[in-house]
């Protein structure tokens, strides 16, 4: 390889940040790594992502019984990337809860996605022999569910696919507080490789509808205020757009995945080089955006020899 994949050489230690964006809701942030929020009930807890490792997930509970001492009995997990869920053991809860296309997801790619990640960005895997194994859902649904922490209602929703097919919100409505998962990124760049850039806008109309308080973003700073959180929604949505416009064009002349490239590196470089894991995000970007415009609808499967052989094709 001409170069090593970016967040291989991405190997400092992140600050936490642990922000109440709500009476009893909080957001874990860590400088552009993978987010975690806090919902607290009458008596209990929910997490919203779990982490890569428990390692990880220890942090978070840490943080949570700096604030309350109640029980953590259900973790919600917007979507299905190892980053993600593989921490999920740590926190012991009566119920881990996906979509059902989310679950269809770790059925599918479960393993492959694992040792894919694992690849790309070692720091986040720090303590991974911790990892019992995949994580599977004992809760599944379609389009919607509820969940009662006593009196506190919490709203899971598909409301359009964006990061991946399997993508679900949080709402909490008494305190009109959204836990958006990977569909909305803070100055981080968004991960695209299992991503639907067709569908990405409509489904941030759909978030923006709700005209929420703050949203507990994928990765970067919690977002308080409807002033952050439209500015947040639409930087959002520059980024996709910016990635896949160009991509459109030249898969429309036949053109290569390497002038793919040159064509985002050339619009998205000058707007968002300092966005966190932005140089991470790339590749695996373009070659999504590529599928995508080609009339591959479904993306296809990362495993650690396609990443390579894609990277190959990109330094080539």
């Amino acid at each position: 390889m001409a170069k090593a994949f970016a967040s291989q050489g991405d190997l400092t230690e992140k600050k936490i940040t642990f922000d109440e964006i709500g009476e009893g809701l909080y957001a874990f942030t860590a400088e552009g790594d993978p987010n975690s929020g806090v919902i607290i009930g009458d008596d209990s807890v929910m997490i919203v992502e779990a982490q890569a490792t428990p390692r990880l997930a220890n942090k978070v509970i840490e943080c949570v019984r700096s604030v309350t001492d109640k029980p953590i009995t259900h973790v919600v997990l917007t979507h299905y990337h190892a980053v993600r869920v593989l921490g999920a053991s740590a926190f012991d809860a009566q119920q881990v809860i996906m979509s059902n296309a989310a679950y269809n997801m770790v059925l599918e790619r479960g393993q492959e996605d694992w040792d894919s990640e694992f690849q790309r960005f070692p720091r986040l895997f720090e303590g991974h022999e911790s990892i019992p194994g995949l994580t599977y859902p004992t809760t599944t649904f379609t389009d919607q569910m509820t969940v009662f922490l006593g009196n506190r209602r919490v709203d899971i929703k598909q409301i359009g696919r964006a990061h991946t097919a399997g993508d679900a919100v949080i709402h909490v409505p008494d305190q009109n507080v959204m836990f958006t998962g990977d569909i909305v990124e803070y100055h981080s760049a968004c991960y695209c490789g299992d991503g639907h850039f067709a569908d990405w806008g409509q489904t941030l109309d759909n978030i923006k509808a709700y005209d929420v308080d703050a949203i507990a973003p994928g990765r970067g700073d919690a977002l308080v205020g409807k002033e952050m959180v439209n500015a947040a929604i639409e930087n959002t949505r520059d980024f996709v757009e910016s990635t896949y416009r160009p991509v459109q064009r030249i898969a429309a002349r036949g053109g290569s995945l390497k002038e793919a490239w040159d064509a985002v590196r050339a619009e998205c470089d000058p707007k968002f080089a300092d966005y966190a894991i932005y140089e991470h995000c790339l590749p695996f970007n373009v070659a999504r955006a590529y599928d995508e415009a080609r009339g591959i609808a479904h993306p296809r499967i990362w495993t650690a020899q396609r990443d390579l052989e894609m990277w190959e094709a990109l330094q080539g």
